[in-house]
């Protein structure tokens, strides 16, 4: 069954067809417009007047930046884990012995 999310972005219409929960579709949307009203809130405040294009691909960058950023956390724990987890292993062995 096909399902459809319709958000309102920048005073535009979008609806799109999700192949996901509804509930997760719509909790990305969510996020997006969020991301979106942000950066037009933060533009809005500047004397310059950038155009709804500039301020989608600017909210694009924020969530492509904080996606890396996680990326990159869960990478550095995952490395964390794997060298501080023999240690432990090894002291468990130690007291159960």
């Amino acid at each position: 069954m096909e399902q459809f999310v319709t958000i309102d972005i920048l005073g535009q219409s979008y609806t799109f067809k999700t192949e996901s929960e509804i509930a997760r579709a719509k909790e990305v949307a969510d996020f997006l417009v969020k991301e979106v009203a942000i950066v037009e809130a933060k533009q809005l405040s500047k004397p310059l007047n950038i155009n709804k294009f500039a301020i989608l691909i600017l909210a694009a960058l924020n969530i492509a930046d904080e996606n890396i950023e996680l990326k990159n956390n869960r990478s550095d724990l995952l490395w964390n884990i794997s060298e501080r987890l023999p240690k432990l292993i090894r002291a468990l062995d130690a007291i159960i012995e």
